[in-house]
């Protein structure tokens, strides 16, 4: 792993990568609200041997810099900027773009203002409410009508202060959103997720403010970024929850309806922590979807990213 910093107008955004760091990052993954991109590392390591590819800490998250005012986010937009930022400077040419929950949206957020810094998608189990929902936070009065919503309450709520980041993994393990995750993925997250502060105590590198800031700031437009890949050819692969998940239900049509050789699928057995859960499953839809974007490989197959015959029984072999 090689860990690198990107510098934007107002702060650094770091990250890890893999592979050869000669080439510009070919594959790039944005994680979900929360967490962090050593989180997702076992999904990008096994791929060094073929492909440059990194993630980075969103603005907030792990260990970037960039300020992060909780009552200035209205949008997610924030991030969609800075990624195309670090895209500019990592990856002129463009990459695959791929992420999960939030780092989903983003990535497609991304693709629809800059197409030509993303060569493809990967969404894992995307943010997409249903449209009145978007429509409503663009209007001032109809986006206070409501309230707090259940996951910025829980949010806000979060135990933010452990004597060292080997009890925050001890107190973290099983509980909540961790209940399903493989061995590695709470112990890397724990690395750049709990960081020790200047009292020598550790607390959360994303702030529990600054985490419920992003689940209210939907002040964005996910369908009219959709449709907007239809101006243009992009293989898409959107991998959705079985259970649980933060796509609408009818993701699969909607998504068919613009782009009908989009490969979207349900991964069985999978709640929202689709990549925790079967990390192999989006390795290989990265992996297939850069092979697709190799110049002379056009043709690749990256519709089998998604495995349409994958059963719970498959799913539980590493």
């Amino acid at each position: 792993m090689r860990r690198f910093k990107v510098d934007l107008k107002d702060g650094e955004v770091t990250g890890i990568a893999y592979g050869d760091p000669v080439r510009d990052i070919e594959v790039m993954f944005l994680h979900a609200t929360g967490f962090n991109a050593l989180t997702y590392q076992s999904i990008l390591e096994p791929l060094a041997g073929q492909i440059h590819c990194a993630a980075i800490d969103l603005r907030g998250h792990g260990r970037s810099t960039l300020p992060a005012q909780p009552k200035k986010l209205k949008s997610w937009n924030r991030f969609r900027d800075d990624v195309i930022q670090v895209l500019q400077q990592t990856s002129p040419e463009g990459v695959v773009l791929g992420g999960h929950s939030m780092g989903a949206t983003v990535a497609l957020l991304v693709a629809a203002k800059r197409p030509d810094l993303v060569k493809g998608l990967v969404l894992v189990d995307p943010v997409l409410l249903r449209p009145g929902k978007y429509f409503s936070q663009h209007i001032p009065v109809l986006g206070r009508i409501g309230g707090e919503s259940p996951l910025s309450r829980g949010a806000r709520k979060r135990r933010n202060s452990f004597s060292s980041s080997g009890e925050a993994a001890e107190y973290l393990f099983g509980r909540g959103a961790f209940k399903t995750w493989r061995p590695p993925f709470l112990d890397d997250y724990v690395v750049d997720g709990v960081l020790r502060r200047d009292d020598g105590t550790y607390g959360l590198a994303c702030d529990p403010a600054w985490e419920a800031a992003v689940f209210k700031a939907h002040r964005i437009r996910p369908w009219g970024a959709i449709r907007k890949l239809k101006k243009r050819y992009l293989p898409l692969v959107v991998l959705q929850a079985k259970k649980a998940s933060t796509a609408l239900a009818d993701t699969d049509q909607r998504v068919h309806a613009v782009r009908p050789d989009a490969a979207v699928t349900q991964v069985p057995g999978t709640t929202h922590f689709v990549p925790m859960e079967r990390p192999y499953v989006v390795r290989d839809a990265l992996r297939l979807l850069y092979e697709a974007t190799l110049e002379g490989a056009q043709g690749v197959d990256y519709v089998g990213a998604v495995r349409r015959t994958i059963d719970d029984s498959v799913g539980l072999m590493a």
